[in-house]
This record gives C-alpha cells, sequence and structure tokens, in this order.
C-alpha cells in the first residue's frame, strides 16, 4: 500500500539514498535466534505480503534449526485470499487492519483499488482459521488468535463505523478489536484539507459509542494522546524509543 498518512513514511516512502543491508539466510536466522533465545517467543513479519516467498523460506529454516516461535503476521489486509489460505496452520497470529469500508478512501488515501473487497475476504479466511478467541500465555502475551487493528481518521467517522458493523454482522462481536486514536499527520499531509489535523475528541467518542452499541467487548482503545506517542523517528538508532 502507499498510504500517504504512514507514520512510517521515512522508510515506506523514501526516495532519497536508501542504505540496504544484505544478509544471507544464516546471517537472519542468527539474528533472529539472539532474540529468542533473550527471552522472546514471537517472530513478526510486518508488511510481509510482498515478501511472502522469504517468509516460507525463515519458518523452514527455523524450523530445520529446532524452533518452533509463535509466528505473528502483521499486515494491512491488502492480500490474496490464497496466500492467508497457505499459511493455514502455520501463522499463530493474524494482525491485520481493517482501514477502510469506503472503496474511494482506499484509492484517494493508499492507492488501493478494491481495499474494501480484498481486505474483507482475507480478513474473512483469518477469522475461519482463528475464529473470535485470543489464547494468552500465564503472563498474558498472546499464543493464539485474531487481532484486528483500525485506525480512526479525522474527518471520517463514518468509514470507522462501517467497518465495525462490517466485523459485527460479518465475523462477530466477540472479535479483538485495537481501535486506535493515534492519528498524527505526517510531514507529506501535514497541508491536507482533511489529513492535516489529529483526531478529534469527539470523533473518537462516537466511534467508540457505535463500538459498544454493537456489542463488541474485547480488544483495546486508546487515549486521546496517543499521537504524540506512536511517531517513531527512523533518522534514530533506537526509533521507537521516546
Amino acid at each position: 500500500m502507499s498510504c500517504a498518512y504512514c507514520q512510517n513514511y521515512q522508510i515506506s516512502r523514501s526516495r532519497g539514498n536508501v542504505l540496504a543491508e544484505h544478509l544471507t539466510l544464516e546471517e537472519i536466522c542468527r539474528q533472529i535466534e539472539g532474540v529468542l533465545n533473550s527471552g522472546s517467543r514471537l517472530v513478526g513479519f510486518v508488511s510481509p505480503s510482498h515478501y511472502v516467498p522469504q517468509v516460507r523460506v525463515i519458518m523452514r529454516a527455523l524450523e530445520s534449526l529446532g524452533r518452533k516461535p509463535i509466528y505473528v503476521y502483521n499486515t494491512s489486509a491488502y492480500d490474496k485470499v490464497e496466500t492467508i489460505k497457505s499459511f493455514n496452520g502455520q501463522i499463530d497470529v493474524w494482525l491485520p487492519d481493517l482501514k477502510y469500508l469506503d472503496e474511494s478512501l482506499g484509492r484517494q488515501f493508499s492507492d488501493t483499488p478494491n481495499y474494501p473487497r480484498v481486505a474483507t475476504a482475507a480478513i474473512k479466511e483469518m477469522f475461519f482459521q482463528k475464529g473470535a478467541t485470543v489464547r494468552l500465555d500465564s503472563e498474558g502475551n498472546i499464543e493464539s488468535g485474531l487481532i484486528i487493528r483500525h485506525l480512526v481518521l479525522p474527518g471520517k467517522v463514518e468509514n470507522s463505523k462501517k467497518a465495525l458493523r462490517w466485523i459485527a454482522e460479518n465475523l462477530s462481536i466477540n472479535v479483538h478489536i485495537s481501535l486506535m486514536s493515534q492519528y498524527h499527520p505526517n510531514d507529506r499531509v501535514r497541508n491536507h484539507p482533511l489529513l492535516g489535523r489529529t483526531l478529534l475528541h469527539e470523533e473518537y467518542a462516537e466511534v467508540l459509542d457505535e463500538f459498544h452499541e454493537l456489542g463488541f467487548h474485547n480488544g483495546w482503545v486508546q487515549e486521546m494522546d496517543a499521537h504524540a506517542n506512536y511517531r517513531p523517528d527512523f533518522t534514530n538508532d533506537h526509533p521507537f524509543e521516546y
């Protein structure tokens, strides 16, 4: 996807000089094993749709090393259903976005034709595989399940309400939802007439009301100052530290 408001625009949309690091499969596995040896149980693939062959190779290599981590597939949901089906029994945690139920917004903001049709079909398959149950370990960390994220955009409350209604009507009100208020305009859209501001309190409150009226009861919501806390800076050595 090519989201105009992407919070990771420094690396996702950069057209400047790119610093590339070429790693062998052995080197990649060594790095992953280092993280696993430090105590983590999860291996996450972030926006991996265009690297599916490499994902499969890494998973097979880790299996050959006797590793059985919890695999998290973190995706925009702009995925082919066939791809999601092919991972049945291999991905432990599906973590998709459901960005738009308004196709025109997908085209306008993310250059994604047919986003609602593509994403809802992919998420239906994820739900078929995992259902609404999220399994946690004794420390409260996820081991298996489906979590659907939705970022509420300024001025687009109806899109958010449509997304929630689609989940309620087509999946289950027991689905775990991460309903995000953290939108912050990046430098590319700072002067955009719609996207150039943060979310209003009343906008998020209206979406929250819809969330509760539909009967959802599993998931996470954010405070209205979240937009100040989820702004990675990839010019720093540790982009996610504030």
